[in-house]
């Protein structure tokens, strides 16, 4: 007997990053972490910043960056629009590390020309894609 699936397309502004029949999804909505697996009621949402962990059609995992955007769920298909969306293999780790220590340095100036909530979301930003790095990388 197949596992039960359902359609999932990911896309961004400037890609498609994924189309095809998943077995489940785990993402990053406004109100916490989602599972979504077919049967799913059906659901709309904004997305945070954080990991789209697509289990394929056969098991197989694939991770994916998303920096926000919208999660939309129908009884046979699931999209997610995506405003930045990037595979997990093609994150940069010590780019992001650097940009991670460049936003903590920012937090952290005492001067009055620092904008904390456009840093803390930088910040936001590149944390979600060391998370994204590491499930990666740990093959989750």
């Amino acid at each position: 007997m197949s596992a039960m699936t359902v359609n999932l397309n990911v896309v961004s502004a400037e890609e498609k990053l994924f189309s095809g029949r998943i077995e489940s999804l785990q993402i990053t909505g406004s109100e916490g972490e989602l599972g979504i697996m077919p049967g799913h009621a059906p659901l709309l949402t904004s997305l945070k910043p954080g990991m789209a962990r697509i289990v394929k059609h056969g098991g197989s995992v694939e991770v994916i960056y998303l920096s926000g955007g919208m999660l939309e769920v129908q009884p046979n298909n699931v999209t997610v629009l995506a405003d930045i969306a990037v595979r997990a293999d093609d994150l940069d780790e010590q780019a992001v590390l650097e940009a991670k220590q460049r936003a903590e340095e920012h937090m952290n100036a005492h001067g009055g020309d620092v904008d904390y909530a456009e840093v803390a979301a930088e910040l936001a930003r590149v944390t979600a894609q060391l998370r994204v790095i590491q499930a990666s990388n740990k093959k989750v």
